[in-house]
């Protein structure tokens, strides 16, 4: 059995949040993306967002990581490429001395804003793995294949899963969200591919509140309230994340915290760009 660090396994929250992970569907039985009348994923393409995280506890706060997700559209294929970065930084290098990097792609179809594919390289001071996932609606399944780039004798780890059509992974679960009509009182489920599982995911959207940004200044959001935590979800530990977005229809996600037994992480949005 493998044991993970504390301070790793609160920023996988932190990356969920900000790539993070959030809400995929409007009612309990989700609609596919194409039917929402929103648009398709062609409507991120040349974005860029920036964020900083830092993580408080015993009212003391540290910078831990920076997180980017740059999305492009992949030539005359009629696909979208969503990349995100997690690199550490601050105080988790200086006083912790540990470092990481994650380094996540999804592939989607733009049209209809289908997970197709996806690739993860994840480095956590020597430790290194890169996975890949493969989604196949014909089949109704993922499959998740993990690898050691150090150790070529290491067998790979093998996980099936069954899907259904409107799965989505870690990262492309925030850009769905943002193609949807979102309001207060707006309660649901979906389901999110990580590592070759599926977990199903309550939200709700809660009430609208005013935040400060670095980028827009002050602006109205949406308070949404996925519910992650607790055995059989996925993060299995006490914990709370409250993600606001903003309240237009871009749904730009500005600000995430996660609460959890190690203290508390802020994700703010630090920059926006659009090509």
């Amino acid at each position: 059995m493998s044991c993970r660090k504390p301070v790793p396994k609160v920023l996988r929250l932190g990356f969920v949040l900000a790539a993070l992970l959030i809400i995929a569907g409007v009612d309990a039985h989700a609609q596919p993306l194409a039917q929402t009348g929103r648009g398709s994923g062609q409507m991120f393409v040349g974005e860029t967002l920036t964020y900083d995280g830092k993580l408080s506890r015993l009212k003391i706060g540290w910078s831990i990581a920076d997180l980017v997700f740059k999305t492009t559209a992949q030539p005359d294929t009629g696909r979208l490429v969503i990349r995100g970065e997690a690199v550490s930084q601050g105080t988790l290098l200086k006083l912790l001395r540990f470092s990481f990097v994650q380094e996540y792609e999804s592939l989607l179809s733009m049209g209809d804003f289908r997970i197709l594919k996806t690739t993860k390289h994840d480095v956590q001071k020597q430790r290194v793995r890169d996975s890949e996932a493969v989604f196949d609606y014909g089949a109704r399944s993922v499959t998740y294949v993990e690898t050691d780039p150090k150790d070529a004798t290491r067998p790979p780890r093998r996980i099936a899963s069954e899907i259904a059509p409107d799965v989505l992974d870690m990262v492309s679960a925030i850009y769905a969200v943002r193609l949807m009509p979102l309001d207060v009182g707006t309660r649901g489920r979906f389901d999110v591919s990580d590592s070759g599982l599926v977990y199903s995911v309550p939200f709700a959207v809660t009430k609208r509140e005013r935040q400060p940004t670095a980028t827009f200044g002050k602006v109205t959001c949406l308070r949404v309230e996925p519910d992650i935590f607790g055995p059989g979800r996925l993060i299995e530990q006490k914990g709370k994340m409250v993600i606001w977005l903003t309240d237009d229809p871009r749904h730009v996600p500005v600000r995430a915290e996660v609460t959890t037994q190690f203290g508390k992480v802020n994700i703010k949005l630090e920059s926006y760009k659009k090509d």
